[in-house]
């Protein structure tokens, strides 16, 4: 089981990236976001997101535990099973998931507030939740940008 913990606490291998390995490590909630959403309702998408975010909490627990470091670099579950919080209700489109990436990376990566605050947090919890607030903060600008660009310019259904 510990060993299944590490495989997906560094989204499998990828978090070992020697160059943006968060980056690099978000790519699986794309995929996720590609065959779990987009047919199911937003329901279905809130309790997915909701259960993927606290499977986080206990993998990331595990990494911590066994690299013996604070939200290691290559602890990347926090990253990618949060990201389908950035989606929820959204349309699953191409230029939709590229944007929600992007996003999701840059509230990441300048973590506002109250992320940076909460990050100080103990254990997997403390690995995940500034995830979990970057990743609202990405779905509250992409439902901006998808209502009043990418609608009505028909770049996105």
């Amino acid at each position: 089981m510990h060993k299944v913990a590490l495989l997906l606490a560094t989204g499998f291998g990828l978090g070992y990236s020697p160059i943006a390995s968060g980056t690099v490590g978000s790519i699986p909630g794309v995929l996720l976001v590609w065959f779990l959403f987009g047919r199911t309702g937003v329901m279905t998408e809130i309790v997915l997101a909701a259960v993927l975010t606290l499977l986080a909490i206990p993998i990331c627990d595990v990494a911590e535990k066994h690299f013996k470091t604070k939200d290691d670099g290559r602890v990347v579950a926090d990253e990618y099973m949060t990201f389908p919080v950035s989606m929820i209700g959204l349309p699953v489109h191409p230029v939709m998931l590229t944007l929600a990436f992007v996003t999701n990376r840059v509230f990441d990566i300048i973590k506002p507030p109250p992320a940076r605050g909460l990050q100080r947090l103990t254990g997997g919890l403390g690995i995940t939740i500034d995830d979990v607030f970057a990743a609202l903060y990405s779905l509250a600008a992409n439902w901006l940008l998808y209502i009043y660009l990418l609608k009505p310019q028909g770049w996105v259904p």
